[in-house]
């Protein structure tokens, strides 16, 4: 009795922080909406990502950043070994009752890790769609998952919806990234918009800024238009989640087309009631 009270009472400590770790984020509403093991699964996704994008955007020395982010490599492969480490033991249940693949959680590693040697400055197209993938559509591909979408669909709905929120985050947070000397706009279309530098200051300065910015606002809406096909089709309470994930960023990317990309810029921000009036329509109504 006491070992199976005190495994449950880890298991709820376990749940509570990463449920701690999602609170406030854009996620968050999507995922509460969710049954309890659903639920419970999605916040361990979440605070993982969340534990490695904090190694990589902290400002400690390089190498060590590197130690820590192969350190949770080996913890992953430990935990599909059968032998979790303390960290990583509550991972366990989901992973097995959701199927989560270990290849996943490692691209999400090597996504976070390509801003680590250096930090990532006008890449070209290919680099930019495969740390797309990798920081995104990875974790997309472990949600699936859990939403308990069928296997083409939600490998499909990944790519798509992955795709889509990163680049509405990286159109989003072009002054904030600079800020930490990383830009993640496309050296083709700076080219084709006259900008031949890749300083992240120099380019958000810009006035040919604007025409950088609105193919890849094309991009992400044509990977909306996608995941809407792709929801539509499959059972609305499996993509209620989902659903408001896009919801939520595809007002944002649409806030930032009406403000515009030329200086100044003023934060966009998803506002309380816009947040409740998607909640409401996709997810509970």
């Amino acid at each position: 009795m006491t070992s199976a009270a005190n495994i449950e009472e880890a298991r709820d400590e376990a749940r509570n922080q990463a449920e701690g770790i999602a609170v406030g984020s854009s996620f968050y509403a999507a995922m509460r909406i969710l049954p309890r093991v659903q639920r419970d699964a999605m916040f361990q996704i979440y605070s993982f990502c969340r534990q490695v994008d904090d190694i990589a955007d902290s400002d400690g020395p390089r190498d060590e950043r590197l130690e820590a982010l192969q350190q949770w490599r080996e913890d992953i492969d430990a935990l599909y070994a059968g032998q979790p480490p303390a960290r990583v033991k509550s991972y366990a249940e989901p992973v097995a009752q959701f199927g989560m693949r270990r290849e996943d959680f490692l691209a999400v590693i090597d996504g976070m890790e390509m801003d680590v040697p250096a930090d990532i400055r006008a890449p070209d197209d290919a680099t930019l769609d495969l740390y797309c993938d990798r920081v995104a559509s990875a974790v997309g591909r472990l949600s699936v998952k859990v939403f308990g979408l069928p296997d083409d669909d939600g490998i499909l709905l990944a790519h798509h919806l992955g795709r889509a929120l990163q680049l509405t985050n990286i159109l989003r947070d072009i002054d904030e990234d600079a800020g930490i000397g990383r830009l993640y706009l496309p050296r083709e279309i700076l080219f084709h918009a006259g900008i031949t530098s890749n300083d992240p200051d120099t380019v958000i300065a810009s006035p040919a800024l604007p025409k950088v910015c609105v193919p890849l606002v094309a991009r992400a809406r044509a990977h909306y238009d996608k995941s809407d096909e792709i929801m539509a089709r499959n059972r609305r309470s499996t993509v209620r989640a989902p659903r408001i994930m896009s919801k939520y960023y595809r007002r944002i990317l649409e806030l930032l087309v009406v403000r515009g990309f030329a200086l100044p810029r003023d934060p966009v921000r998803l506002g309380r009631a816009s947040k409740i009036a998607i909640l409401l329509r996709y997810g509970i109504i």
